[in-house]
């Protein structure tokens, strides 16, 4: 069934008018900046707009405008907008939660190594001790101190 020119002319206006809202993000509830949501919101037959068929050529435009908001930065679909912000999101957690690791990792290999020194530490001042004990030239010191210096009077 082929439709006249003046039908066409008016698909084409409805077509771009429902490109230009979704372009500038006026998305409606359960939509997306795509085809299949022009096609509705312009109340035209998505196979219209694929292959030689006749707004096949709007699909190209709308496709080339979404691609240079896209280049610009400018994401007019706020789902999309949301998952590139989450995706940037995860990567910076995921960064900290390596860096987290790492440190985690290394801390632990610090305890390893000062728990084995213990031992070693201990067995040496048990060592040194006894060699002060031995020696004539080592001078004990009094262990305990008074607490007063003397009298305040």
């Amino acid at each position: 069934m082929s439709i006249s020119a003046a039908q066409r002319t008016e698909n084409e206006n409805r077509i771009r008018a429902a490109m230009d809202r979704l372009l500038r993000g006026d998305i409606p509830p359960g939509g997306k900046c795509d085809i299949k949501t022009l096609a509705i919101e312009a109340a035209v037959d998505r196979t219209a707009f694929y292959g030689t068929r006749p707004y096949a050529h709007l699909r190209e435009e709308f496709e080339h405008r979404l691609q240079s908001l896209r280049t610009a930065g400018d994401i007019p679909d706020p789902r999309d907008a949301q998952i590139e912000r989450l995706k940037s999101e995860i990567t910076k957690i995921k960064d900290r939660l390596t860096r987290s690791d790492s440190a985690i990792e290394d801390l632990t290999d610090f305890r390893t190594q000062a728990l084995a020194r213990l031992p070693a530490q201990h067995v040496e001042i048990l060592h040194l001790r006894r060699s002060a004990a031995a020696a004539d030239r080592v001078t004990r010191l009094p262990t305990a101190r008074s607490t007063s210096i003397g009298s305040c009077s």
